[in-house]
């Protein structure tokens, strides 16, 4: 434990500076996230998920951003997981996407709603067949016996639908709408960068904060 208090790391890739940066939030993320690809991090497009239960209770997961725009950004999942009841009692959520070979972060705050049934269903015929029939056969979240189930309800759900399973009715997508955005750069000495984008009034207010 000594040794893990005593880790460091420098951060001197990059600057972020308000003038270089995007006047629209979802156009400073799509830079970022292009260059992240060109870059081939692992996994540029994986974020952190965190909602809150009625309760209060925060839970986080890993989820893989599908689409984004002006509008939000966009997942799918399983309507009946956790994250699916957390966001039914409590519709907001935040997301984080940290590239560290490029020493940044981006953290995306605000409402989230299902997307359409057209667009659930558009996506959901673009998946590999093995993944469609996955929705059908993962109870996502609840306590299963052994993989075997899983296994089980995989090949019922082949036998059942066969080359065209139609999209569960369980399944779907969300749209992350955002009003508060932030953009994290390492810098040396820990004096990083640190821009936040805030909804005022419908327009993006954007702003440096302490690191």
């Amino acid at each position: 434990m000594d040794d893990l208090a005593a880790l460091r790391k420098s951060y001197e890739r990059a600057e972020l500076d308000e003038s270089a940066s995007a006047a629209e939030p979802w156009q400073q993320f799509s830079n970022w996230l292009n260059e992240a690809i060109a870059a081939e991090v692992p996994e540029p497009n994986a974020m952190t998920l965190a909602t809150v239960n009625a309760e209060g209770r925060p839970s986080t997961r890993i989820v893989l951003i599908k689409g984004f725009d002006a509008q939000g950004v966009v997942w799918y999942t399983n309507y009946n997981s956790r994250k699916g009841r957390e966001l039914a009692a409590n519709p907001f959520a935040a997301v984080q996407f940290h590239w560290v070979e490029l020493e940044r972060v981006v953290r995306i705050e605000g409402r989230v709603d299902k997307v359409s049934e057209q667009e659930s269903d558009a996506y959901y015929r673009s998946r590999p067949l093995d993944s469609r029939l996955g929705a059908w056969a993962s109870p996502q979240s609840q306590v299963i016996g052994s993989r075997a189930v899983l296994v089980a309800n995989a090949a019922k759900a082949a036998a059942q639908h066969g080359l065209s399973p139609p999209r569960p009715p369980h399944w779907g997508g969300y749209r992350l709408q955002p009003d508060r955005w932030e953009f994290w750069q390492g810098r040396k000495s820990r004096l990083h960068d640190r821009l936040s984008y805030r909804l005022v009034d419908g327009a993006w207010l954007r702003e440096r904060l302490a690191p």
